[in-house]
């Protein structure tokens, strides 16, 4: 019986991590592409395939996009890994779609992203069919989250449309069927349910991959986007994988196909710094420019003020989310502000440096001001507080629906402008006690400008109540740029 075999290699969410370091400090850490691709061992029965968010999130992304414009390295990078196909993530519009489309017209990968249409309907970036050289005939379509359409500015989205990544998915699937010995879906999105009970996670659309596994039948089913790992395993007959963020870790597959049978097994492997040397060195002089850039001297503060334990921060405040807000505050003009903080944040010491301000604020965002009254303020405040819970020793925690299925601490907001205590043993919805601004109750029917970021402003991570607030003025400058602005400002700076 004739046995056809494939090996794939997949990462996702990298996030512009290649060497073995944050950019927060200069100690290694196990993260980066090079640590990773040091093993891809390509062959005729190799693909490498992966899964999007590849040029926003790390410092040497940033200095590509914003000091270089050159999307191109990034694209020299992966072909030098060896990547076959891959998909588009929703970070992957965060710079536009001119230099999003300078990096696919200089990768030598294959795009493929069903679910992308241009104006006219057409798939701008359909499945394809790869045929190894065993004969194994591979059917690959991708598909990216279409909470695209929420969260990207709508200059970045201009003559495209981001449709429903389930049915672009399902007509993929059902167009290459009769084509293929084995068909794989690589989606931008992760699970909406617990992958043992089937407990629904997530009301929302953003993840579809629980769906995609129990009512499409792709062979392989390869996730991104939720930064989890999720050990190989079948689901409802398709087999699915997701490997954590930032490369730290990549999943690798073999598929064995018989005629009557496909076998599959996979495993979640570890980035190692001390392997792949020879590519760091082939960007050094890059990541070099990176590292004189970051460690630019920007200014001064009174004091260092430092990240501290994500409850305590919550609950009593945080100076750095204070001195976030006043500067946007400063920009803005607006009576109110409110900033949430990155997953994993460096802080400011005393001599402020850019790579300070770029590893405490990893995003592209923008800011807006918009019109809110005091009921509405409430509300966004009460969905912030859901953030608290207990532990089974009554201590206060972490609600686990700001950690599974994905960790969203950026979804904790903070507020400046009014005042307010939060007590996180009252029930969900009545935690905020005493909102005030400057001494008189905040009435239901009072109304204020509120300055946020563009990102928040969409009604991401649960704050739908924006949506419904008019818009009184974008400021269409990156926050990084503003903190950077504010800094060459005010050169010494209380807090």
């Amino acid at each position: 019986m004739q046995q056809r075999k494939l090996k794939i290699y997949f990462t996702s969410d990298v996030h512009g991590y290649f060497y073995p370091t944050t950019y927060g400090d200069m100690t290694e850490k196990n993260v980066g592409l090079f640590g990773c691709a040091a093993d891809f061992n390509k062959d005729d029965e190799t693909l490498i395939i992966d899964g999007g968010d590849i040029l926003q999130g790390s410092a040497f992304a940033y200095y590509c996009r914003q000091v270089a414009n050159s999307p191109e390295v990034i694209a020299d990078i992966m072909n030098d890994c060896g990547y076959d196909y891959y998909t588009l993530g929703n970070h992957d519009f965060n710079y536009g779609l001119d230099y999003q489309a300078a990096y696919r017209n200089r990768n030598n990968g294959v795009c493929v992203c069903q679910n992308i249409m241009d104006e006219e309907g057409n798939t701008l970036f359909p499945w394809k069919l790869h045929t190894m050289k065993n004969g194994l005939r591979i059917g690959i379509a991708g598909i990216v989250t279409d909470y695209v359409n929420i969260w990207e500015k709508e200059e970045n989205l201009k003559g495209i449309h981001i449709t429903d990544p389930f049915e672009a998915a399902k007509r993929a699937l059902a167009q290459m069927k009769e084509q293929t010995d084995l068909t794989i879906c690589i989606y931008h999105g992760g699970f909406e349910c617990d992958l043992e009970s089937g407990a629904v996670l997530s009301k929302t659309t953003e993840n579809v991959g629980y769906r995609i596994c129990k009512e499409l039948d792709f062979d392989i089913l390869l996730t991104g986007h939720q930064h989890m790992s999720v050990h190989g395993r079948e689901l409802f007959g398709t087999y699915t994988v997701q490997p954590c963020d930032n490369a730290k870790e990549y999943q690798y597959l073999e598929v064995t196909v018989t005629e009557d049978k496909k076998s599959i097994r996979s495993e979640l492997r570890q980035s190692d710094p001390t392997k792949g040397a020879g590519l760091a060195d082939k960007y050094r002089s890059t990541e070099n420019s990176v590292q004189a850039w970051l460690n630019q001297p920007i200014g001064h503060l009174s004091r260092a003020i430092m990240p501290e334990e994500k409850v305590k921060m919550a609950l009593y405040g945080s100076p750095i989310a204070d001195f976030l807000n006043r500067i946007q505050l400063h920009f803005s003009g607006a009576m109110l502000s409110s900033v949430g903080l990155a997953n994993e944040i460096a802080g400011f010491r005393s001599e402020v440096s850019t790579r300070d301000i770029i590893a405490t604020y990893p995003y592209p965002n923008t800011l807006v001001v918009c019109e809110i009254t005091g009921a509405q303020l409430k509300t966004v405040m009460e969905r912030s507080a859901e953030y608290f819970a207990y532990d089974n020793e009554g201590n206060v925690c972490v609600s686990d629906s700001f950690l599974v299925p994905k960790v969203e601490h950026y979804n904790y907001d903070y507020y400046m402008g009014v005042d307010f205590e939060i007590n996180p043993k009252n029930p969900v919805g009545s935690r905020i006690v005493g909102l005030s601004r400057d001494g008189r109750p905040v009435l239901d029917e009072d109304k204020f400008t509120l300055c946020l970021n563009n990102y928040r402003y969409s009604g991401a991570g649960g704050y739908d109540v924006y949506t419904e607030c008019p818009l009184v003025k974008e400021i269409n400058v990156e926050m990084v740029e503003l903190i950077m602005d504010y800094f060459h400002e005010y050169p010494y700076i209380e807090v």
